[in-house]
């Protein structure tokens, strides 16, 4: 027996903050699944220009495709805007489980992001996740 399907129009998607391991300023809205349990799921995230997600990992694949704006991803464990490759909206990047990277928001953006969940943000730096800051 199939499945149940999901149609949904942009004023359909149910907008929120996104989870406190991501820093402030995000919004995302999940578009299938549950990205907190073993199984698929797809998200949208809307990003302020400037936005910063410092050097991290993840235990899944990640992959993004930029909907709206420009995306920066850069690899490794410390943040250099000057290596750092711009993806346009339409574009597409994989981040296999484990790869230390990083991303910048070079204008506003929207991304959708797919997996296998749990998806996890794993800092490489502990004292970058903004889920640990002091309130």
């Amino acid at each position: 027996m199939p499945g149940q399907h999901t149609l949904l129009a942009p004023a359909q998607l149910t907008w929120g903050p996104a989870p406190p391991s991501m820093p402030p300023g995000a919004k995302m809205a999940v578009l299938s699944g549950d990205p907190s349990k073993s199984e698929p799921f797809a998200v949208r995230a809307q990003l302020p220009a400037g936005y910063t997600v410092a050097p991290h990992w993840h235990p899944t694949d990640e992959h993004v495709t930029v909907v709206a704006g420009t995306f920066a991803f850069g690899m490794g464990d410390t943040l250099d805007k000057s290596a750092m490759t711009d993806v346009p909206a339409g574009g597409y990047a994989l981040m296999p489980a484990q790869m230390h990277h990083y991303a910048v928001a070079k204008t506003a953006v929207t991304i959708q992001v797919h997996g296998i969940g749990p998806f996890v943000i794993n800092y490489v730096n502990a004292a970058d996740d903004p889920s640990r800051a002091k309130n």
